[in-house]
Order: structure tokens, then C-alpha cells, then sequence
């Protein structure tokens, strides 16, 4: 199978991240989705403006610092707003 380079009358499209919050929520969520030691799978993010509110359950606290840390790592973050709880202090 052969793939063509996507293009519009021969002009690749130019491809921009946005200010959406909707992007920015992806990326947070992509970013926890992918941190070594954390199981994001019951973790909610949403944006409002360029803050970050997680929200859910995790197995354990060491967990809740790993999440709240790639958050904050996240391009286009300046809060993050941490109410994830630990399984383990339930």
C-alpha cells in the first residue's frame, strides 16, 4: 500500500496546536496517559482557561504526585488545580 503526503492543490496544509481549551485538555490528558508508574484510566481533565483541574481516583499518592507533575509539565499550563484521591487513603 502507498501512502501519498496529504496536500490541497499541492500545498501541504499548515497544522497549528490552537488555543482551544479542548487541545489543551488533550495534551494534559495524553501526557498522564503516557507517565511511567500512573494509571490515569479513572482521571478527568478539564480546562478552564490555562488552568488544569484533575479530578478522580487513583491506586495510590505516590500516583497523585506523578499526575499533578505531568500536568504542571505540560506546554500552556500555569495552574494546576489537584482532587485526585488515593485508593490507599480511603
Amino acid at each position: 500500500m502507498i501512502f501519498k503526503k496529504r496536500t490541497f492543490h499541492g500545498i501541504e496544509p499548515e497544522r497549528s496546536t490552537g488555543d482551544h481549551p479542548a487541545e489543551l485538555e488533550r495534551r494534559v490528558a495524553h501526557g498522564l496517559a503516557v507517565t511511567p508508574g500512573l494509571d490515569a484510566a479513572d482521571v478527568t481533565v478539564v480546562c478552564k482557561g490555562n488552568t488544569i483541574v484533575l479530578a478522580g481516583h487513583v491506586a495510590t499518592t505516590a500516583e497523585i504526585a506523578r499526575a499533578e507533575e505531568a500536568a504542571r509539565l505540560t506546554e500552556g499550563v500555569a495552574e494546576v488545580v489537584n482532587r485526585i484521591e488515593a485508593a490507599e487513603i480511603r
